[in-house]
């Protein structure tokens, strides 16, 4: 692994506790009545998706980094599939989160709209890092 993806490794691990964090808020507003979280069910149903998006992406991020370097792309695209597929590990969550930050939101904001961004960085990522691994030559 390059100095490059190393540290973005580190930087992945060293965020990972927000994800945490964010499970052990979800669990205290599942026991804790008055939070009005359990009544509305878009919130729920957009934070619990913004939480395992987050654990899912950073995992994907981790693992992409593991490849990056093996793949047949020049430093440029491989700097960009380092920032392209954990950015979607931000975008996607906070889109879910901050959509619906009221208590009694019955619509998603305006907000909503960054996860499609971050959908594409996902996938504009993994599809660079696809390509630049089937351009390997075998030995």
């Amino acid at each position: 692994m390059t100095n490059k993806s190393r540290r973005h490794a580190g930087v992945l691990l060293i965020v990972w506790p927000a994800v945490i964090f964010g499970g052990v808020s979800l669990l205290s507003l599942l026991i804790t009545p008055q939070s009005g979280y359990m009544e509305n069910p878009l919130r729920q149903n957009l934070w619990r998706a913004g939480h395992a998006h987050a654990g899912v992406l950073l995992i994907l991020s981790l693992v992409a980094l593991r490849y990056v370097d093996e793949a047949n792309l020049s430093d440029r695209a491989k700097e960009l599939v380092r920032w392209l597929i954990p950015s979607a590990a931000i975008l996607l969550p906070v889109a879910f989160f901050l959509s619906v930050l009221s208590v009694d939101a019955t619509q998603p904001n305006a907000l909503i709209y960054l996860a499609y961004v971050g959908a594409v960085a996902l996938t504009a990522g993994l599809i660079i890092l696809g390509v630049g691994l089937l351009r390997l030559k075998r030995d």
